[in-house]
């Protein structure tokens, strides 16, 4: 990058003109409550990820709406086998197909995919989970809220092969705003979505990603079901909101002036006017005043906010007046 790098010191002089924000790291903190308080589900349990082996297993699974791979490489460290993938994305789905070389993979329309021919085609194994996570635009308070969006009907097409595939459990994680909406109507709609198709006992949690070591605030509404009836796990939360690890572990060996493209340590290219801009937003804060949840100053010392897909310009670095790289 071009141009002078502004620090964001303490000994800076507009150090002066910088309030301090308190930071806000439970935005669904209350949500979380209410759902907790008035939770009766007696098959929603919560066991202590650290005395599960992690042995390789015989389970296998399906991801939907896989992405680049995420959730699939975290069930593979857990000993799961990957079936089938569907991913529309074509650069996701080149991704995923390079690191699970051995899974199934169905780039396109979920729409399109017929998941009764697919089983027939890979010899009919048995698929123990199906896990996916819809898009999320429709639900997520950082969007529109449009519960007409067209891509919340996805949802049914997850429920659909859920449906034909019937596996032994399933696992939907959305941002917890799904909870809320239409005053909780479109809860209520999922948990008879999959009351119909044979998974009638559903649980519903909130977990924290932080809560298990990742430096970043990123809450999740995560749906179990299985047609047994028997428990739903979810895992105990490792630590406490005072351990969670700062934004500091992740970036910290990362040059602050010096771009490394072959490892995406890249950002915007600001001009200085723009960087003197910047450099006038408090931790906490937003370069503008009514994207508020777009430009805003990482806190030093705390998990980095949600970060976002369009990286250039989310999250100002807690420090420098830059945003932060995709990297």
């Amino acid at each position: 990058m071009q141009g002078t790098q502004i620090s964001f010191f303490p000994n800076e002089e507009n150090h002066s003109t910088i309030k301090q924000k308190k930071p806000k790291l439970g935005r669904y903190e209350r949500i979380k409550r209410e759902l907790d308080q008035n939770d009766s589900d007696p098959y929603k349990i919560f066991i202590d990820v650290d005395s599960v082996p992690n042995a390789p297993s015989n389970y296998t699974f399906m991801d939907l709406f896989c992405g680049a791979g995420g959730i699939t490489q975290g069930l593979v460290q857990a000993g799961f086998k990957p079936l089938a993938s569907v991913e529309i994305n074509p650069i996701a789905s080149a991704t995923h197909k390079k690191n699970f070389p051995q899974c199934h993979h169905f780039c396109g329309d979920i729409e399109q995919f017929d998941s009764r021919n697919w089983l027939q085609q890979i010899g009919l194994p048995e698929v123990n989970l199906i896990i996916g996570g819809p898009p999320c635009q429709g639900f997520s308070v950082a969007g529109k809220r449009d519960h007409k969006d067209p891509r919340n009907r996805l949802f049914y097409e997850f429920v659909r092969v859920v449906s034909e595939i019937r596996p032994w459990y399933v696992v939907m994680e959305n941002v917890p705003g799904i909870l809320t909406i239409q005053n909780g109507d479109v809860k209520k709609a999922i948990i008879e979505a999959f009351k119909s198709i044979g998974y009638p006992n559903i649980s519903i949690t909130i977990l924290e990603s932080a809560a298990y070591g990742v430096p970043q605030i990123r809450p999740r509404a995560i749906f179990i079901a299985n047609r047994f009836g028997m428990p739903n796990p979810y895992p105990k939360p490792q630590l406490l909101p005072e351990e969670y690890k700062p934004i500091e572990s992740a970036i910290f060996d990362l040059p602050a002036y010096t771009p490394i493209p072959e490892i995406n340590h890249q950002w915007t290219k600001h001009s200085p006017e723009y960087m003197e801009r910047i450099a006038k937003v408090p931790p906490g804060g937003s370069l503008y005043t009514k994207y508020v949840d777009a430009f805003k100053r990482q806190y030093s010392g705390k998990p980095s906010m949600t970060v976002k897909e369009n990286h250039g310009g989310t999250h100002i670095h807690p420090y420098l007046n830059r945003v932060i790289s995709a990297r």
